[in-house]
C-alpha cells in the first residue's frame, strides 16, 4: 500500500494540529467505552491519545479498534485535533484509517511487575516498553558520541583490533576458547596488545571503542562476561600523568554533552542529576589511599593490597566529604596486582605508575604507563613467572624503536550504570552476557 500521508512523529504533532496525518506505532493502552473508543499509541517520542466516537455496524474504523491488542504495532492516519482537556500534549487524533501492522499476541509476557531476569528473556519488549531503557540507548548515544569529539579533537586515530587471538591475551586467565578450524583461538580481553601495537606502528593516539570478553565466573552487578570497552593509548607520553589528564578531559567534554542534551529527561526519568565534574579530579596514591581507610577501621588486619568494593566506595565517600568530588583516581599501585607491562618507577620498583579512576565508589577505568623497553619487559615477565614464547609477537613491538605511551580501558556500561543510579548493569547494555546467560 502506497501511503500519500505522511508519517509525523508524535512529538511533532503540535506542528500539524487540523491537518491530516499519519501516526505509527505501538497500542499503549485501549479503553473500549459503550460510545466512544479511546486508544493511547505510542512511538519512541512520546505518546498521543486517539478518540473515536462510535458509529455502529457500517463503521470499520470502530471494527479495527476493537480487534487491536496492547503493543500491536499500527498506523493510523487522521486529523490532529486542539483538546485542551486531553492531557497528552492537549491533542488528539481523530482517526480515518486504522491500519494493524501486527497484531501482539495477548497476554503479553512482561508487565511493569515483572522482575529484571525475567525482563531480560523479553528485553526486546521491556526496551519497547519503558522509557528508561529507551532513555539509556540514547544516552549511550550521546556519552560516546562526546568521548569520540573529544578523542578526535586530540588527533585520535580510531582503530578496530582483532577479537580473535591465536594466544591466551595479558595473563591468560579470564579469557574464553574456541574452536578455530584444526586449533584453538581466544576471545580478546582487551585490545591492549594491539593497541600497544597500533604505538609501535607510528600512530601516535590511539581510540577504539569495542567489545570486550572477560571469561570470569563473576555474578555481581558489576561484571559482564561480554561489555564494550572504551580504550585509549597514547605515544609520546611524558608520564602517567598525560593519561590521566586526557581521561578527566574526555569524560568532563562527554558527561556536559550529556547533561545538555538529556540532563532534564534523566532527572525526570531516572531521578537523577548528571554533575559535570570540575578538573582536575583528586588523586590519591594507593598507600595513602590504604592509610584514609584503615584509619576508618577498613581491613582491620591490614592484608589487603587491593581495595575490594567496599574499600572503593570508602575513598570515594572520603573524597566526596573532603573535596566535593564524585571521581577519584587512585595511583601507584603494587606490581604484585598489576600486570608485567605496567611501567615501575625507578625510585620504587615494587609499585607501578597505574591508575584506577572511581566514580561515586565504582571503578570505571584501569590506566597505566606502559613499559616500553624490551629488556625490562623480559624482565619483569620473568618475574611474573610468564613464559614470553607466547608473548613473542607482542614483545616483537618493543625491538625497534617504540616510544614511551600509556592508555586507558574503560567499561561503558559501567560509567552509564552510575551516571543513571542502575542497580545493575544488566541494564546498562541491550542484550546482557554473563555466566548463566547468553540468550536471547
Amino acid at each position: 500500500m502506497i501511503h500519500t500521508t505522511p508519517r509525523v512523529l508524535v512529538s511533532d504533532l503540535r506542528e500539524h494540529v487540523g491537518e491530516t496525518v499519519s501516526v505509527c506505532g505501538w497500542v499503549n493502552t485501549l479503553r473500549l467505552q459503550r460510545k466512544m473508543q479511546f486508544v493511547i499509541v505510542r512511538d519512541h517520542t512520546g505518546m498521543v491519545q486517539v478518540t473515536h466516537k462510535r458509529g455502529g455496524e457500517s463503521d470499520s474504523t470502530e471494527a479495527a479498534l476493537e480487534s487491536l491488542t496492547t503493543e500491536s504495532a499500527v498506523r493510523i492516519t487522521g486529523r490532529v485535533v486542539d483538546n485542551p482537556i486531553v492531557n497528552l500534549g492537549g491533542l488528539e487524533l481523530v482517526p480515518e484509517q486504522v491500519e494493524v501492522l501486527n497484531r501482539a499476541e495477548t497476554p503479553l509476557p512482561i508487565d511493569e511487575h515483572t522482575g529484571l531476569e525475567h525482563r531480560l528473556d523479553w528485553r526486546f519488549l521491556d526496551v519497547r516498553m519503558r522509557p528508561q531503557a529507551q532513555l539509556l540507548f540514547a544516552v549511550q548515544t550521546t556519552l560516546e558520541q562526546g568521548m569520540r569529539e573529544y578523542a578526535y579533537s586530540q588527533g585520535c586515530t580510531e582503530m578496530h583490533t582483532p577479537k580473535l587471538m591465536g594466544t591466551a591475551s595479558e595473563s591468560g586467565a579470564e579469557v574464553f576458547k574456541l574452536g578455530y578450524f584444526d586449533r584453538s583461538a581466544f576471545l580478546a580481553q582487551s585490545p591492549q596488545f594491539y593497541k600497544q601495537m597500533a604505538i609501535s606502528a607510528g600512530i601516535d593516539k590511539v581510540f577504539e571503542i569495542g567489545p570486550v570478553f572477560r571469561a570470569e565466573p563473576s555474578f555481581t552487578s558489576r561484571h559482564a562476561t561480554e561489555f564494550t570497552g572504551v580504550d585509549v593509548e597514547l605515544a609520546w607520553i611524558n608520564g602517567v600523568e598525560d593519561v590521566m589528564v586526557f581521561e578527566e578531559q574526555m569524560l568532563t567534554h562527554a558527561i556536559a554533552k550529556v547533561a545538555d542534551v538529556h540532563g532534564e529527561a534523566i532527572r525526570e526519568t531516572f531521578g537523577v542529576d548528571v554533575t559535570v565534574p570540575t578538573m582536575p579530579f583528586p588523586r590519591v596514591t594507593m598507600a595513602e589511599a590504604q592509610e584514609i581507610l584503615r584509619a576508618g577501621g577498613w581491613d582491620p588486619e591490614g592484608t589487603k593490597e587491593d581495595l575490594d568494593p567496599e574499600g572503593e566506595r570508602g575513598i570515594s565517600a572520603h573524597f566526596k566529604e573532603q573535596t566535593g568530588h564524585e571521581w577519584v583516581f587512585v595511583t601507584h599501585y603494587p606490581t604484585s596486582i598489576r600486570p608485567f607491562y605496567h611501567m615501575r618507577p625507578e625510585s620504587d620498583p615494587g609499585l607501578t605508575l597505574s591508575f584506577d579512576l572511581l566514580w561515586k565508589g565504582l571503578e570505571v577505568t584501569t590506566g597505566a604507563q606502559r613499559e616500553h623497553r624490551y629488556d625490562v619487559l623480559l624482565k619483569q615477565a620473568a618475574e611474573k613467572g610468564m613464559s614470553t614464547e607466547p608473548l613473542q609477537d607482542y614483545l616483537n613491538a618493543f625491538r625497534f624503536g617504540c616510544p614511551p605511551h600509556g592508555g586507558l580501558g574503560m567499561g561503558l556500561g559501567r560509567v552509564l550504570m552510575v551516571m543513571l543510579g542502575l542497580d545493575s548493569i544488566r541494564e546498562a547494555a541491550f542484550l546482557f552476557r554473563g555466566p548463566n546467560r547468553l540468550t536471547p
